[in-house]
């Protein structure tokens, strides 16, 4: 299967019928590979990656912005680790975001994740972003009350105004050239509690053990619907969603190289073209060059 229709197999762009059950935590596009191939697979994807990436960074035209979303052990990590360890670190900024700060939450939900943008020419990864504002503050409502917001604005359309703010932010983005690939890791309720028993019951994954993670799990249910209810109402043709099996690493790896692939592929980025001007420099700078390794022989 090529990176196009991989890409297209799991894009959300309208979310008026979206389910998040029509969505299989667990397939594989009928792809039944050994690691050894999908480890190959998956390092083309990143070969061909690292080509486009450099043309993007030199055009300095278009920015990327990477959204990853998803509940604990779903392979945020894992994912950003395999696929962007390729290319050229000058060219990309990972973002992580935790529970906001003082100074953040003095800010509209926005500001912190706006300051954190990728320029022209560069990837920009975040770890979590300003979905969880509409996720983990909508599961624990308790978090809404901590932000400061004046009393008559925390009303029970506060979630489609959020959903609303960040449609027009993703717009605004798209219309001054970030193109924004969202990627919400799907993974099911029974691969997570084989993942979270892995680090409890293997040694060198205790430190990946965080006694939250089985706390959240008991609210799994309400994380479902909240990522149902983001995704149906931010699914954009310019900011779509892509809701990636995540219960295999290694499809999880190749389905969102492969994404980000087909999209820069798409925008084509090419190599600045040298003027005249710029050629007749580097003659002179070429033969002058040239004329140090003569008079060092003679």
């Amino acid at each position: 299967m090529q990176a196009d229709e991989l890409a297209k197999r799991f894009r959300v762009t309208d979310g008026d019928d979206f389910r998040l059950k029509h969505f299989d935590p667990g397939e594989t596009c009928g792809l039944d590979i050994a690691k050894d191939e999908a480890r190959e697979l998956l390092r083309a994807g990143v070969e061909r990656l690292r080509d486009l990436q450099e043309r993007l960074y030199a055009e300095k035209r278009w920015s990327l912005l990477i959204v990853l979303q998803a509940i604990d052990t779903a392979g945020k990590d894992g994912t950003i680790e395999h696929v962007m360890s390729g290319i050229n670190p000058q060219g990309c900024e990972v973002t992580s975001f935790k529970a906001p700060n003082s100074l953040e939450l003095r800010h509209d939900f926005l500001w912190r994740t706006t300051c954190a943008l990728p320029e022209r020419g560069e990837i920009g990864i975040f770890n979590r972003s300003y979905y969880e504002e509409v996720l983990v503050v909508r599961v624990h409502e308790g978090l809404l009350q901590k932000q400061g917001l004046p009393p008559k604005l925390i009303g029970k359309d506060i979630w489609q105004e959020r959903f609303e703010s960040i449609r027009d932010f993703e717009r605004h983005l798209s219309r001054n050239g970030t193109v924004i690939l969202k990627f919400f890791l799907n993974l099911s309720k029974d691969e997570q509690r084989r993942r979270l028993l892995a680090r409890i019951d293997e040694p060198d994954k205790n430190w990946k053990f965080d006694a939250a993670d089985l706390t959240e799990r008991g609210y799994w249910n309400e994380y479902q619907a909240a990522y149902e209810d983001a995704i149906a109402h931010t699914a954009t043709k310019q900011a779509p969603w892509h809701v990636i099996p995540a219960d295999n690493k290694w499809f999880t790896r190749l389905v969102v190289a492969a994404t980000v692939v087909d999209c820069l592929e798409r925008l084509d980025p090419k190599f600045p073209r040298v003027d005249d001007e710029a050629r007749s420099v580097m003659a002179k700078a070429r033969k002058q060059l040239l004329a140090e390794d003569d008079n060092r022989k003679g």
